[in-house]
């Protein structure tokens, strides 16, 4: 007789994990002993090297690449871009395949361009990427023969090569923007001397406009060698060895042409001296400086490797909590700062430390950052520091491990070519996690606050200030560096001071509430309570992934209901209560406290509802809930430095903004498609200066603040026995207010004050541009009349509208990329927010189309575009595009039934449906009915009527364009200063921006090229 209930499978899996076994430790073992994990791996006779391994995330889905040991940094100084051009052109012409039919296949069995079908250029390496079904036997082996063809097949011809100049041409005018111009000028520095700071993968625009066939084809010919090559395959395979005999049979009969080439090698110098720079950016979003330590990228071989990887990674997470603190405390030196360690390129591995902050306030930002990093060298770090630390790091290798057999076969995919490419060791995820929980707790502060002299100025250092106008010296930052010395030479730095740091989010638990009513949606297999607070939530139980539960709760009634007297103020709710912190804890505090947990909430004012989402390890359940009751139970006082700060943020923000030349093109899309209306227009400085703190908290509390009117909807790896009882406690427990607060009838909203204009209006945005830029926005109105048709055919055409949606970007993309080759990419996007989300109203809203193009063959394009979308509607489509649109559909959607998001969503939307009257089974239903018959009724007909019916018909009847061009005299002007600076071409920095819900600069590197592309 058990005396003890069963335990759910749920804690059966987290103690899985809780007594795996340790291991004995040898240092000096060799991980992996050079045969990567859990994969059939071989090298064919004529030196092509495979992985091939078995894996069901998704189901009958298979992730291929060819990876390719030749990069830009092999090119000579006449072939400078052409890596990136061979990339293209595999996809434009082989053997076997010619106009873009390589595209245009694996769109017809479901594989979209861009999203499936991808290439990666980098200085050291190309990459090709394919994500194909293969619930048919034949289509892995079309898949894997595409990827043959780019291994020696690939056609170098004067037209397939005229044709694709366009394309890369509009690429590398895309990067030539501030974000690119930044990024090159770091690049220079941190690579001056060695071949990489010359070799950016887009190359130079005179070798893309003028290089000939014959170098394209010498470069292919040397670098492209079998045995410079592997081919890896990951994805729902019945067995393995079929997989290889495909491979064999695609790959074992080609054979290159002639001996391997040696890969040479490009070392990059050190340098003791620190290097210094001050760039002054016109257009930047914002201020930042970084700093980048370099060294030479060691490999990662032995047990001992892996606890030194181990050690630097605690070091990196203790350095960026101080950071993240130092930005919320009080008169801080910079709104954002981290650190990073990457291998940038073969030989070379660098720390970067990037921090954004205001107007010239780039010296007290080097300053604060390279005191913190001379405190830990004075100090070290705590003992509890590094053991909120080490908890993290345990809690994210126990997730892992606890979806073990739940990985996509993206991310294992990509595990193998890091094998391949960097001879990275792939030893599994069990041995990692047994690995971690037998190291983590001997590394001690000590061990991990050593790898603060790795962080010295005399470590090859680069210190870089970014400007819109300049306020530093290179003498400014080099008296800093010596100051901070000086300090710490005279220990005159003081130790790091901690906070204290409460035990408990929920210091007393709240009486729990009861269920007033449970219904069972066995269709959908999701369970509804009404709780007794008059919270109504619904969750489905999953088993897509052992340790992730997500979640969204909504109500009625946003920003549309606020005068204009309120908007601005109320509108910067949600920025000044989370800088105070609106779980009953400043941000700083509760970053200590959820260490070692894996929950997160956040929150959303949007313009018809208040939301709240959260994402959790099932385990940590609780605590996310607790912090949904906070968020309900917490009052939120603006502090005078809190406001300080998020007002410096804002208005640094709207200065970027007003830098941007993209900012004005936007404006402008924006008063065109929908009125000159105080809710669209952007904020200025002058709205900042009348926010009032107090009204703005006292808005976001009344948000979160009466449960009666909240709908929750939770999915994932639920133990309904565990879960229940918290949802009950912590959502259940939530007090109902005496009187309704902010409660809305969805059929009594106010809608937005949309009005698009009746007739024909072109119009161009000229703005101040360092060097041209070019952006087309095409609309046209939408408007689904709830007069004319049933709740259930509405539902259907918003269904259809999605349909058509892809089909307009699929034929704009053929037409001018592939057939015209002016463009890189386009973009369709639907908005139908129009109108308020009433059950009565109508559905309104746009369909906008965007590219970037050459600005002298703008106008061109747009009445291209417009002929196109014409011909659709007078002629129709093919059946050859309805099946393309139908199949990419279709598998998006059989990919989404494995993803819990996919169902948080599904959900949603049936609890916000038009046709939703109280029964989500029925509106559920009428929701899948509605997609189901879409799909079985779209042929070239109904598209064509759809077509007239959903878009102004003919189409060039109304509609607007606004293009975005440079200024042509600020532009010379602006343009000859640019061109005195030293640039050239930088490979891995991006520019990251998050300021105020708008824009502030950050700057990290990431081991792939910023122009890793789609082609």
């Amino acid at each position: 007789m058990d005396l003890l209930p069963a335990e759910s499978s749920q804690m059966v899996k987290k103690h899985g994990f809780r007594s795996l076994k340790l291991v004995s430790v040898d240092m000096d073992h060799v991980l992996g002993d050079q045969q990567p994990f859990g994969v059939h791996y071989g090298r064919l006779d004529n030196g092509l090297y495979y992985y091939v391994r078995s894996n069901s995330k998704p189901r009958m889905r298979a992730a291929l690449s060819l990876a390719v040991k030749a990069g830009s940094v092999l090119e000579e100084e006449d072939e400078r871009g052409v890596a990136h051009i061979v990339e293209h052109l595999a996809f434009s012409a082989t053997t076997k395949y010619t106009n873009h039919d390589i595209v245009k296949f694996l769109e017809s069995i479901g594989a979209e361009f861009g999203a499936c079908q991808n290439a990666v250029t980098s200085s050291d390496d190309t990459v090709y990427e394919l994500f194909v079904p293969v619930d048919k036997p034949e289509l892995l082996s079309q898949a894997i023969s595409v990827l043959a063809e780019f291994s020696t097949e690939i056609r170098v011809s004067k037209e397939d090569l005229e044709k694709e100049r366009g394309a890369v041409m509009e690429e590398y005018r895309g990067n030539r923007n501030a974000t690119g111009r930044m990024q090159d000028a770091h690049w220079v520095l941190m690579m001056e001397g060695s071949k990489y700071a010359e070799r950016l993968p887009i190359g130079l625009e005179k070798v893309i406009r003028s290089v000939s066939p014959e170098t394209v084809k010498q470069f292919y010919r040397k670098w492209y060698h079998l045995s410079n090559m592997a081919v890896i395959a990951v994805g729902d395979f019945s067995d393995t060895q079929s997989v290889v005999e495909l491979i064999k049979t695609h790959f074992g009969h080609k054979n290159s042409a002639h001996t391997p080439p040696v890969l040479p090698s490009f070392p990059v110098p050190s340098h003791e001296e620190p290097r210094f720079s001050c760039f002054v950016e016109s257009e930047a979003a914002g201020s930042a400086v970084m700093i980048s330590y370099k060294m030479p990228a060691g490999e990662l071989k032995t047990v001992g490797d892996y606890r030194d990887l181990l050690a630097e990674s605690m070091f990196l997470y203790a350095l960026n909590q101080r950071f993240f603190k130092i930005s919320r405390g009080k008169d801080p030196p910079y709104f954002s700062c981290s650190a990073a360690a990457d291998v940038l390129v073969h030989p070379l591995k660098a720390y970067i430390m990037s921090a954004s902050c205001k107007e010239k306030g780039t010296m007290k930002a080097l300053e604060s950052m390279l005191i913190e990093v001379a405190r830990v060298r004075l100090h070290g770090f705590s003992e509890r520091e590094i053991s909120i630390v080490r908890a993290l790091l345990m809690s994210e290798i126990e997730s892992a491990y606890l979806e073990r057999d739940q990985m996509q076969s993206t991310s294992l995919r990509d595990e193998y070519l890091q094998h391949f490419l960097r001879n990275e060791p792939v030893i599994g995820i069990e041995y990692e996690a047994q690995l971690q929980k037998t190291l983590l707790p001997h590394i001690s502060a000590l061990d991990v606050s050593k790898y603060v002299e790795k962080l010295r100025t005399s470590c090859s250092c680069v210190i870089k200030t970014i400007e819109p106008r300049a306020s530093a010296t290179v003498d400014d930052l080099k008296n800093i560096v010596l100051d901070v010395n000086s300090l710490e030479g005279e220990k005159s730095i003081s130790p790091w001071d901690e906070e204290q740091i409460p035990e408990e989010i929920v210091s007393t638990k709240p009486n729990p509430g009861n269920i007033v009513q449970q219904i069972e949606y066995s269709k959908i297999g999701a369970t509804e309570l009404i709780l007794s607070n008059g919270m109504q939530v619904c969750y489905k139980c999953t088993d897509f992934l052992d340790d992730q539960v997500v979640f969204t709760g909504f109500s009625y009634g946003g920003l549309s209901e606020l005068p204009e007297s309120n908007y601005f103020s109320c509108s910067m709710g949600p920025t000044i209560a989370g800088e105070i912190g609106v779980y009953g804890y400043r941000p700083s505090v509760l970053m200590d406290m959820l260490a070692g947990k894996r929950a997160e909430v956040g929150t959303k004012l949007g313009a018809y509802m208040r939301t709240f989402s959260g994402d959790c390890s099932p385990s940590d359940l609780e605590t996310a809930l607790q912090l949904v009751y906070q968020l309900f139970t917490t009052s939120v006082l603006p502090g005078e430095e809190d406001v300080k700060i998020v007002m410096q943020m804002a208005e640094e923000a709207v200065r970027a903004q007003e830098r941007d030349p993209y900012t004005a093109f936007a404006n402008r899309v924006k008063e065109l498609n929908y009125g000159n209306s105080y809710f669209f227009r952007p904020i200025r400085i002058s709205d900042l200066q009348k926010v009032d703190p107090l009204k703005a908290c006292e808005y976001f509390n009344n948000c979160f603040r009466d449960p009666s009117t909240f709908t929750v909807v939770i999915v994932g790896n639920i133990d309904p026995s565990i879960a229940v009882p918290l949802i009950l406690q912590y959502l259940g427990g939530i007090p109902k207010p005496p009187e309704p607060v902010l409660h809305f009838n969805r059929d009594d909203l106010k809608g937005l004050p949309f009005t698009f204009p009746k007739t024909i209006i072109r119009e161009t945005v000229h703005s101040p541009m360092v060097e041209a830029q070019c952006s087309v926005q095409l609309c046209f109105p939408v408007e689904l009349k709830n007069g004319t048709m049933k709740s259930k055919l509405q539902v259907e055409e918003i269904h259809r509208v999605g349909f058509l949606s892809k089909l307009i970007e699929t034929k704009i993309m053929q037409v001018l990329r592939f057939k015209h080759g002016q463009i890189y990419s386009v973009g369709v996007s639907v908005f139908l927010g129009g109108n308020k989300p009433s059950r009565k109203g109508d559905v309104r809203g746009d369909i906008c189309i965007n590219f970037s193009c050459d600005p002298e063959i703008s106008s061109k394009l747009v009445d291209l575009t417009l002929d196109e979308i014409l011909h659709l509607q007078e002629e129709g489509p093919s059946d050859q595009d309805v099946s393309t649109i139908l199949e990419i559909e279709q598998r998006a959607h059989e990919n989404g039934l494995q993803e819990n998001y996919y169902w948080l969503d599904r959900i949603l939307r049936s609890y916000q449906s038009r046709v939703y009257s109280g029964d989500l089974g029925a509106s559920y239903e009428i929701q899948d009915e509605g997609r189901y018959k879409v799909i079985k009724s779209l042929t070239p007909s109904t598209a064509q009527s759809a077509l007239q019916r959903v878009l102004p018909f003919p189409c060039k009847r109304q509609y607007t364009v606004v293009i975005l061009k440079p200024q042509k005299s600020r532009f010379k002007v602006l343009a000859s200063y640019i061109g005195s600076c030293r640039t050239s071409y930088g490979r891995d920095a991006k520019i990251l921006a998050g300021l105020a819900g708008l824009t502030v600069l950050g700057v990290s590197l990431w081991r792939y090229s910023r122009s890793s592309l789609k082609s």
